[in-house]
């Protein structure tokens, strides 16, 4: 039977055995094989690494060329929508330069609608304010200061809102005077001075013609000349002399001048108490219409008339209370004014 061959074992052989056999070269062989493994593995994550890094660069390429692509796109539509937005701010700005152009037109009519108010405001206060002044016409101011009252009610305006409160009071302190009624006094006054020239002296009355009787004989129609001459011249003699008293109660007779002049005093007094009238002088008033009563019932017939209705005037006229005090309208018109002043100054500081 044939045995198997052996082996040689060399020196080497077995130096490397004996080598393998040590506890450190098993631990270098075994570290060294890890080391080739994690080499192997690092190479292999690179390579895998380095593939992904490829794909996502030729992604990034992409997404870069796409986004390129887009950034074309939104520049065009940004420079179209800068075009767009540089024609709509040309409009805006012509828009509001109308605006502006409109707005200017609105102030310019509404302060010269606002200056004529004021202005009709204010005449109408100063038509008031003549009235009382100047006639005593209460009912005429109280409709000039109400229609003034009401064009700045309708105006809407809460700057006018002082002067509308002033007007207001105004007109309520008005309707609470019980005085008369000034100008229809001074229109009956005016009727009586007017009436004067044409009423009747007292002296003047002359007893009517006593019819003659019937069958009595007629005086002679052909008279003798010198007769009716010296008729006549005495006549013109008894008017050159004439002795007259007026210190009673009988009809005065006057001479032509005398009742011309005794007219003309007359109508002073009744002027006189007009004057009085405006002025509200109830004193003065009183007196003179007393004078003027006392100068008809003695100098005038009291039977005519033209006589008894200026005498009933006259009654009337001095039953009558004119010691009232108008209320004035000066604050009114002074804040008025100074609203006025006002809106000048600003319209002036704005131009």
């Amino acid at each position: 039977m044939e045995t198997a061959p052996q082996t040689e074992i060399t020196p080497e052989t077995s130096g490397w055995r004996a080598a393998l056999r040590r506890p450190a070269v098993r631990v270098g062989l075994v570290a060294l094989a890890i080391i080739v493994a994690q080499w192997v593995d690092t190479r292999m994550q690179v390579a895998s690494l380095q593939q992904e890094l490829a794909r996502r660069l030729a992604d990034s390429e992409s997404m870069a060329r796409e986004g390129r692509g887009q950034a074309r796109q939104m520049q065009e539509s940004l420079a179209a929508q800068l075009a767009k937005i540089g024609v709509l701010e040309a409009r805006l700005a012509e828009t509001q330069s109308q605006a502006v152009a409109l707005e200017a037109m609105y102030q310019e009519l509404s302060s010269s609608r606002d200056e004529r108010l004021l202005a009709e405001v204010e005449q109408a206060v100063v038509i008031a304010m003549q009235q009382l002044q100047f006639s005593g016409n209460v009912e005429a101011a109280l409709i000039a200061l109400q229609g003034a009252e009401g064009r700045l009610a309708r105006s809407l305006q809460p700057q006018f809102l002082p002067v509308r409160k002033l007007i207001a009071r105004d007109i309520e302190r008005l309707k609470g005077i019980p005085g008369a009624n000034i100008s229809g006094l001074s229109l009956k006054i005016e009727s009586v001075v007017t009436a004067v020239d044409g009423l009747p002296l007292a002296y003047e009355q002359r007893p009517k013609p006593v019819a003659p009787k019937a069958g009595a004989d007629a005086r002679p129609v052909n008279l003798d000349f010198w007769r009716e001459l010296g008729a006549e011249l005495w006549r013109e003699l008894r008017q050159l002399v004439r002795i007259e008293r007026i210190d009673h109660g009988d009809p005065a007779l006057l001479a032509p001048q005398q009742s011309y002049f005794l007219r003309e005093n007359l109508k002073l007094r009744l002027l006189n108490a007009r004057l009085a009238l405006l002025q509200r002088d109830g004193r003065v008033y009183r007196e003179e219409i007393r004078q003027a009563r006392e100068q008809l019932d003695r100098y005038f017939d009291g039977r005519a008339k033209p006589v008894q209705a200026a005498q009933s005037t006259l009654a009337t006229l001095a039953g009558t209370d004119v010691s009232f005090d108008l209320p004035g309208l000066a604050e009114s018109l002074t804040v008025l004014r100074n609203l006025k002043l006002a809106r000048e100054r600003r319209v002036a500081t704005a131009k």
